[in-house]
């Protein structure tokens, strides 16, 4: 990993306002409302929508269609609205034509709302008009809603990201490239994760980025709302959004240095993603350094003399010296666990102190 000193300085002062306390519920921005008395498409294959979008942020937006379940209307799924548009994303949150739908009526009704997303940004007079980042949509359902968003993402690989609400889908078939968030109820008695979110975890591609989060003691219903599992739901939502549809790095560490690890409120989580903190691009080093992970030295392999300085992930400097020498060591073994950025002639390493 390569960077200089001086990049990683101003990647950490854009990322300063990125906090777990700025996940909050509502978000900075004002939100208002859309629907088709307002002007907005009437989609042949959902019945009827809300758009919440913000008022008072910096466009261009990403945008995410949500869908209720079996048997279900919209306001069951509702809070996800204001909650993601007061954060800067444009939700649309859709009725279906038939409160029976199986899934893959439902995935066709979300790709129906985001065509309606398409003409909010061309649509003359709208709020929306040219305000709308087109590459960065995603797709959301409860239920058979759940199983739906996961199946859309089949049909439609312009979809950048899923947010599955305890989906429930038999017989699942999930072929697709778009980054999976899953979250599940421990004892959900309607769409038990042994038999569908477990299963749709492990039938997505290795590939694909993704993300399974089991509510502890959560039912079917825990995560209708951004405020299940006291609030956690809704951050790493939110940040799954930031970073994979968006493409909002700084959200990287949020989820794999906080809201990831060992959380109280998850029963279980299994994750098979990758991202890069802060932006920072993966390139093959000259500088060879082993072993890493560490629970005391690493060693360098370079033949000149050198400075180094090691940063915290947060942009702290730890410690600073010369490497001279054939052997060419630096002592980790005082250091908490954790990731650590060494920077060498303009060039950052990443190296891991753990026991």
């Amino acid at each position: 990993m390569l960077v200089t000193t001086e990049f990683t300085s101003v990647l950490l002062a854009q990322c300063e306002g990125v906090t777990i306390e700025n996940l909050s519920n509502p978000g900075p921005f004002e939100v208002l409302t859309l629907n088709e008395s307002d002007g907005i498409r009437n989609g042949p294959d959902y019945s009827g929508a809300t758009i919440y979008y913000p008022v008072n942020a910096t466009p261009p937006f990403a945008s995410i269609a949500i869908v209720p379940g079996f048997n279900s209307l919209p306001f069951t799924v509702e809070q996800w609205g204001p909650f993601y548009a007061s954060h800067g994303v444009v939700t649309i949150i859709i009725g279906t034509n038939s409160l029976f739908n199986f899934p893959e009526a439902r995935a066709l009704a979300l790709l129906d709302a985001l065509d309606t997303i398409r003409a909010e940004n061309s649509r003359i007079n709208s709020p929306l008009e040219g305000a709308l980042n087109l590459n960065q949509l995603a797709v959301s359902g409860w239920s058979m809603g759940g199983g739906g968003a996961q199946r859309a993402a089949v049909l439609d690989d312009r979809i950048s990201g899923v947010v599955a609400l305890c989906p429930y889908l038999l017989n699942a078939n999930l072929n697709h490239e778009s980054s999976l968030l899953i979250f599940s109820g421990e004892n959900d008695p309607t769409a038990p994760p042994g038999i569908h979110a477990d299963i749709h975890y492990d039938s997505t591609p290795y590939e694909t980025n993704k993300l399974l989060f089991e509510i502890d003691n959560g039912n079917h219903s825990v995560a209708n709302s951004p405020n299940g599992g006291n609030g956690i739901i809704g951050k790493i939502a939110l940040s799954w959004l930031k970073l994979y549809v968006e493409q909002n790095d700084c959200y990287c560490q949020l989820l794999t240095e906080n809201l990831l690890v060992s959380p109280v409120e998850a029963s279980k989580v299994e994750q098979s993603f990758e991202c890069e903190l802060l932006g920072i691009n993966m390139m093959e080093l000259t500088i060879k350094v082993y072993p890493n992970p560490t629970n005391s030295f690493i060693n360098l392999k370079i033949k000149k003399d050198v400075q180094y300085e090691l940063i915290s992930t947060l942009g702290q400097h730890i410690f600073k010296g010369t490497l001279r020498g054939e052997n060419k060591q630096i002592d980790l073994s005082k250091l908490q666990n954790g990731l650590y950025y060494l920077s060498i002639n303009n060039q950052t390493i990443k190296v891991i102190k753990q026991n």
